[in-house]
């Protein structure tokens, strides 16, 4: 099923970045805004893999002004969308849109980039019952011939050596992702995303370095809610004020309880 070509307008950021995008199928949440703010460097070149409607694309391009951004998405809607959304921001001549599969790299954009962002499907192919609307399916669910390996793959091919990638997932597939890197990639870091303090994490970001040799680590996470389901204010310097991830994990634990005297 296809969808109607109806859109809404909001925005991210906390006003700061206008956003259209369809009013049904998939529509942005969170792990985007949380994708761009875990993006390093913040000057140089970037590219996002499945850009969809550009959410995480325009994050970015807010947060980093000196950073210039090609947001690759397969679909010809969703990428229409997202070239009104960067018109709309004034992005134009940081942020360009190209239609291509994320299986098929186009070979100008090999070794081209500082770095390297996406939100892959979460689910394998065949691991669940699809979704009727084409967008959504895309979105939550790998394609035959696009399935974590080759995001990673194009990932590998798209960045520049010892530059980074950034991805978000869910922490379920976190033993295939490691996996996947361990060829290419080191320096990996893994900052679980926990839904509340004491929670297990259901999300996590990963980065990594291609061609770079140091294992992996768990840094500091994020907890995204108090315990009334309000944003913690970590969560909110992320997702309304646009600031970095590792600036938002810092500033929590600065304002973190004191240690107990000795």
């Amino acid at each position: 099923m296809e969808e109607d070509g109806a859109t809404t307008h909001g925005t991210l950021l906390g006003g700061r970045v206008a956003f259209e995008q369809p009013a049904a199928g998939y529509r942005a949440a969170i792990d985007p805004v949380l994708l761009a703010a875990a993006v390093v460097p913040e000057q140089g070149a970037a590219l996002e893999l499945g850009a969809g409607t550009g959410a995480a694309s325009l994050c970015l391009a807010w947060r980093c002004p000196a950073l210039s951004i090609v947001a690759l998405e397969l679909a010809a809607s969703p990428a229409a969308l997202a070239r009104r959304n960067v018109a709309a921001n004034g992005f134009g001549g940081r942020v360009e849109v190209v239609e291509a599969d994320v299986a098929r790299l186009p070979p100008g954009l090999a070794a081209r980039f500082d770095a390297v962002f996406m939100n892959p499907p979460f689910a394998p192919a065949g691991s669940s019952s699809p979704s009727p609307l084409v967008a959504r399916r895309r979105a939550h669910v790998e394609g035959e011939d696009a399935g974590l390996e080759a995001w990673v793959e194009a990932a590998r091919r798209a960045l520049r050596p010892r530059a980074r990638l950034a991805m978000v997932h869910r922490a379920e597939r976190l033993p295939a992702i490691l996996a996947l890197l361990a060829p290419a990639f080191g320096d990996i870091e893994v900052v679980p995303l926990w839904p509340a303090a004491g929670q297990p994490a259901r999300r996590v970001v990963v980065r990594a370095r291609r061609g770079a040799r140091g294992g992996a680590a768990l840094s500091p996470g994020l907890a995204l809610h108090e315990a009334g389901g309000a944003f913690t204010a970590a969560a909110q310097a992320v997702l309304r004020d646009g600031t970095s991830l590792d600036d938002a994990i810092a500033g929590a634990r600065a304002c973190g309880p004191a240690a107990p005297d000795a």
